[in-house]
């Protein structure tokens, strides 16, 4: 069902567990499926220095939100919030049509995250 590049980031999820005092926090769920994300970014002179996560979901979910982590990081804020769900599935090398919402909450988690970052960095 999952490819190769899926099941290693799966098993082996890059960058998984909670930050401490991050720059901004996005969490997400999809009440069909269960799925949670949580996304932690450290951001320093407008990069995205450093990026965790928290997943409670599929496969499919856990490797989306490990590949993300892998795009963001080095990324400007603007750079980042240009990462859609298709570049986390296209990098992954594709999940099944079943599991395409997995990359969707991944996209979005990263997008709240930064939204979250901004609202509390924003000029008064």
């Amino acid at each position: 069902m999952y490819n190769e590049k899926v099941m290693d980031h799966f098993q082996n999820p890059r960058n998984a567990g909670e930050m401490l005092n991050p720059s901004g926090v996005g969490e997400v769920g999809n009440m069909k499926c269960g799925d949670i994300m949580k996304i932690f970014i450290k951001v320093e002179e407008g990069r995205i220095q450093d990026i965790n996560f928290l997943t409670f979901g599929c496969g499919a979910a856990i490797a989306s939100s490990s590949m993300l982590t892998e795009l963001v990081k080095g990324k400007t804020l603007e750079e980042a919030l240009n990462i859609t769900n298709m570049d986390v599935a296209e990098k992954l090398g594709g999940l099944p049509d079943a599991k395409l919402h997995c990359s969707n909450l991944a996209a979005d988690a990263l997008h709240k995250a930064i939204e979250n970052y901004q609202a509390n960095n924003s000029p008064v």
